[in-house]
């Protein structure tokens, strides 16, 4: 079973892709931040990299989703392929920091991979404000996200709502972030709780 988390910079993702880990026994997929090496050369310039930065995700992200399919495995993923093409790069492209050409090869390269992509069993989406995001990403202090702008959060936000509010293809949970904290057992074991109703065809 494959259940992917999706939500912007500093909504808990990869904390709740953990926690689910730990406690359903689940196999993490995380983002590859750490080896990726496109991520701080976009951080410091992001017209330059932009394209580079999308493509070494297209291909990770679309490596993961094979591995998650022949595993056999139950595995929670922490961010989708879809956001990559719905959210960052359209992203990139309105605000100038990716070119028509590359937008276009890049767009035409994720329709063909789309083509054999399964959709996650199940999608949770973590909804969140602007100024928790913007909390959260303070709290955590990476070096390479000290450049992110407010204005590319609110982009960011509304890309991601209007992807959420068409996504059809799929079971989908909502879960606001702004209100609870992942780290507090009662809030989790809710979470937990609606995870599990999804799966079983509850609501």
């Amino acid at each position: 079973m494959h259940i992917a988390i999706a939500g912007n910079i500093g909504s808990g993702k990869t904390t709740l892709t953990r926690l689910l880990s730990k406690h359903m026994g689940w196999t993490p997929h995380y983002e590859d931040v750490d080896n990726n090496p496109y991520l701080h050369s976009f951080y410091d310039d992001m017209q330059r990299w932009s394209f580079n930065l999308q493509i070494y995700f297209l291909n990770s992200r679309f490596r993961q989703v094979v591995e998650i399919r022949n595993s056999g495995k139950t595995i929670v993923q922490d961010r989708t392929i879809y956001e990559d093409a719905y959210i960052f790069a359209p992203n990139l492209h309105a605000m100038n920091l990716m070119s028509t050409r590359d937008f276009e090869n890049y767009s035409s390269l994720f329709e063909l991979m789309s083509k054999f992509l399964q959709p996650p069993d199940l999608l949770v989406y973590l909804r969140s404000t602007v100024p928790n995001l913007v909390n959260q990403i303070q709290k955590r202090n990476r070096d390479y996200e000290k450049s992110i702008s407010i204005d590319y959060l609110i982009h960011l936000n509304e890309r991601y709502e209007a992807w959420i509010s068409k996504y059809t293809i799929g079971n989908l949970l909502i879960v606001d972030v702004d209100t609870i904290d992942l780290e507090i057992p009662e809030d989790l074991s809710n979470v937990i709780e609606r995870i599990n109703a999804k799966l079983n065809g509850l609501f």
